[in-house]
């Protein structure tokens, strides 16, 4: 991929493009950076445009906040993607993202859906998880984040490079199925958060949408009109932080929505099998009408539209197994 740097929002935004075609925006997780889609864009730039960058506090982007900031929510990163994409020219786009980048996905889908021609989502947070991510069976999983809102977090797993591989090598491969997903990978991802303000970057997305994340365990989180952008969510079957039981409420937050349950894989689908993640994205922007990616057609919810109305596609149940409700909003 060819790398550039963009200046939005007032910041300078790191950056890998390939291919040509209709543009796919991939918005990366945590703990990721850009070069995390390395080997699924290739297999995508033959059909498609892809636009890669790194989030504010991330990667080779630039860090406003030096330290522990609450000023990184998804909203603000949902802001800067569209500042990225009109400094690129671009207007209408399909993204492409995982984990927190799915969250600022939705942010975008909320504030201008008809910038975006489609969704597609790896293993994401919604709404819809509700107070599942609180019970005592996930707090061994969920540990880090809280831990990231710690003001010497940052310099307690930055304090060497062993202890920043000790740290990242535990989520790379115990949210993997495939465990050798990131071992060719595993020293540019130490070398990565070991750049100054890398660390504390990430970790601020956590201090930022605290308030979001115990409201919604709360069952106190307002909720949200239904995402009418067409929505593709592909969840690994093997994730332990983000279980796939999890996206049993899919249907109540986006209207139109495919929801597949991908096996073999675990939280990094787009690491741990590449082509099959590419294969994904490929068949739900490959049928896509024209139409969708024309400019000034947007997906904006109609407010006429009652619930029962909304499309919900799922897998059959048995797939879901598992899944604890949580409690309505």
């Amino acid at each position: 991929m060819d790398q550039s740097q963009v200046t939005a929002n007032g910041l300078t935004f790191n950056l890998y493009r390939e291919g040509s075609g209709h543009p796919l925006l991939l918005i990366h997780g945590w703990p990721e950076f850009a070069r995390t889609w390395e080997k699924v864009a290739p297999l995508l730039s033959d059909r498609f445009s892809v636009v890669a960058p790194d989030l504010r506090g991330f990667g080779n982007s630039d860090k406003p906040d030096a330290g522990p900031s609450n000023q990184a929510a998804s909203n603000v990163h949902a802001d800067d993607m569209f500042a990225v994409l009109d400094a690129l020219g671009i207007g209408k786009v399909g993204v492409v993202a995982h984990d927190i980048g799915a969250h600022v996905g939705q942010f975008m889908a909320h504030s201008h859906p008809e910038r975006l021609a489609g969704l597609f989502f790896f293993d994401t947070p919604y709404p819809g998880i509700g107070s599942r991510g609180a019970v005592p069976a996930m707090l061994k999983e969920v540990w880090y984040q809280s831990f990231h809102q710690l003001p010497w977090a940052a310099s307690l797993v930055g304090a060497s490079r062993e202890t920043c591989r000790t740290y990242f090598s535990h989520f790379l491969r115990h949210w993997c199925v495939n465990k050798a997903a990131f071992d060719d990978a595993i020293e540019a991802w130490v070398d990565n958060f070991m750049q100054p303000g890398n660390l504390q970057g990430g970790f601020n997305w956590y201090i930022s949408n605290n308030a979001w994340r115990q409201a919604m365990m709360a069952g106190e989180l307002p909720v949200p009109p239904p995402i009418a952008v067409p929505t593709c969510v592909r969840w690994g079957e093997g994730d332990p932080v983000l279980p796939p039981a999890w996206g049993d409420r899919l249907g109540e937050f986006f209207s139109d929505v495919d929801f597949q349950v991908l096996p073999g894989v675990g939280h990094f689908p787009h690491r741990e099998n590449p082509q099959l993640a590419a294969d994904e994205i490929l068949k739900f922007f490959g049928g896509l009408p024209a139409t969708a990616w024309q400019e000034g057609r947007g997906s904006a919810p109609d407010p006429a539209k009652g619930r029962s109305e909304r499309r919900f596609r799922l897998p059959p149940f048995g797939q879901l197994e598992g899944a604890r409700r949580a409690p309505p909003f």
